[in-house]
């Protein structure tokens, strides 16, 4: 078991939880890296065992859902998920849906760029060439901001807007004038435009607060 699931069934074990709570994790999931054999006997492990329904944001160190066969689309909490036949608990938001927590208006948008790039290809690990959202998912997404007059409780994303990267969190060793920042430069124009709540991203693996975006990386809090 992985430093992360430690985390989630400690979590699990602190609040008593069961399949009818849920966990909303923002990316980097760990879950559709490999597409392998052992990877779906880790998936059925975490059904079986673990107590709590995962809603798994994408992030920049997975497949997309929709890319894989066994994924299908299916309605949840007012909007659609991709879920795996057996799986019904470890379920995939879809970018530019918006679902309904506890009565919050929650649109989802995934997706960055992997600064690891060039060293996980020198490796031949896995990279994705999708990780960032498409023009396509980008007018999806927009559309659904259309629909909603610009408004939601809540923004539920892989990477954050381009005016609050924190930059602390850089990586030394990469020139970051190599890094591709378009997907944080759009989310920078939809913040810019949209009446909001609370923003909760992750990505940048620190935990802290600027105005109303929360950057998440070890820490659970409750939707607000």
């Amino acid at each position: 078991m992985n430093s992360k699931i430690k985390n989630v069934a400690a979590f699990c074990d602190m609040v008593n939880s069961t399949k009818d709570d849920m966990l909303i994790i923002l990316g980097d999931v760990g879950l559709n890296y490999h597409n392998s054999i052992s990877e779906m006997r880790h998936k059925e492990n975490l059904e079986k065992y673990l107590p709590i329904t995962l809603l798994c944001i994408h992030g920049n160190h997975e497949r997309r859902p929709e890319t894989i066969p066994s994924y299908k689309e299916a309605e949840r909490f007012g909007g659609m998920v991709y879920a795996e036949p057996g799986l019904p608990s470890l379920l995939f938001a879809k970018d530019g849906e918006v679902y309904n927590f506890g009565g919050k208006r929650c649109i989802v948008i995934g997706g960055a760029y992997s600064v690891d790039k060039h060293y996980r290809l020198s490796k031949n690990w896995g990279w994705f060439a999708d990780e960032q959202p498409s023009e396509e998912i980008k007018a999806r997404v927009e559309k659904r901001f259309d629909d909603e007059n610009w408004t939601v409780d809540i923004v539920l994303s892989h990477t954050c807007p381009f005016k609050y990267i924190p930059r602390e969190m850089f990586i030394a060793e990469i020139d970051q004038s190599s890094v591709d920042n378009s997907t944080e430069k759009w989310l920078d124009g939809i913040e810019n435009r949209l009446n909001y709540n609370r923003w909760y991203c992750g990505h940048y693996h620190t935990d802290k607060s600027i105005d109303k975006m929360r950057f998440m990386f070890t820490d659970f809090l409750e939707l607000k």
